[in-house]
């Protein structure tokens, strides 16, 4: 067993358990971390260190970081997963559920990183992964609440990199399209729970269907290739700062470049053409 640690946030499943499973593989010992430690049992199993973290809990995060590095004597790497995706119109989202969008997918890395950096700095090394999305490079209509956390994730990420450069400490973001996860089930619940304006009846219909951006879609990858990038990022010494994953992934990244009147004129073709 290598003496390398990791914690990971948002293990019950999809991308946090691939991840997990990936760096048991490369022999690191492994703090698995979810809302349920039931969710996680066969992690444990497997080798990990569970525990329960909520990433909207700061207590959670001292009591987890506190008890690896009290473990472990050290903690190589964070790995930020945990999220959800608050779609919908903007008009028709709140301010409670737009703060809970970024307390959880923003507000939460934050957290946790600012705990482990003291560690990470005391000892001149470590790696930051934040998982975005390639919703943080091109924002979808009825995408804008859980577009704009990611948008911050990515700015966030590159002002953290610059910031710790001087120090040892790696940060990298892997931006995954669609992937082969619940994901999308999460998306469906919070779509449920909003009141609705019709007008945009349209952009709820497409947000349900996602037949060609959703989970069980043909352009999706499986987990296992994020937690690939994950690991990578993690091991190696000069990672990259972005880590794009999948060929739906690569082809918005190249969309997001076009000039944004284009940009508005292809949504507003695939809206068209979606009603």
């Amino acid at each position: 067993m290598s003496d390398r640690t990791v914690v990971i946030t948002g293990c019950s499943s999809g991308i946090g358990r691939a991840a997990a499973y990936a760096f048991l593989d490369e022999e690191w010992q492994v703090y698995a971390t979810a809302r349920n430690p039931a969710d996680i049992e066969t992690l444990g199993e497997a080798g990990c260190e569970i525990g329960t973290l909520n990433v909207r809990d700061p207590d959670d995060i001292e009591r987890v970081v506190d008890r690896i590095v009290e473990a472990e004597g050290r903690l190589d790497a964070v790995v930020n997963n945990a999220g959800y995706g608050q779609h919908g119109p903007l008009e028709d989202i709140d301010d409670e559920r737009f703060e809970k969008q970024f307390d959880v997918n923003v507000f939460g890395p934050h957290r946790l990183i600012r705990e482990a950096l003291p560690h990470m700095r005391e000892r001149g090394d470590g790696t930051i992964v934040n998982v975005s999305s390639v919703a943080g490079r091109l924002a979808a209509p009825g995408m804008g609440a859980y577009a704009a956390s990611k948008y911050a994730i990515e700015g966030y990420s590159d002002s953290l990199r610059r910031e710790l450069e001087p120090f040892g400490i790696s940060v990298s973001v892997v931006q995954p399209g669609p992937v082969e996860t619940n994901f999308r089930d999460r998306v469906g619940d919070e779509l449920g729970r909003l009141e609705r304006t019709e007008a945009y009846e349209d952009l709820y219909e497409f947000q349900e269907d996602a037949t060609l951006i959703g989970g069980d879609g043909p352009l999706a990858v499986h987990p296992a290739a994020v937690a690939e990038a994950i690991v990578e990022a993690a091991v190696t010494p000069d990672p990259e700062p972005r880590y794009v994953v999948g060929r739906a992934a690569q082809l918005l990244v190249y969309a997001s470049y076009l000039p944004d009147r284009i940009e508005d004129r292809i949504f507003a073709a695939i809206r068209r053409f979606s009603s």
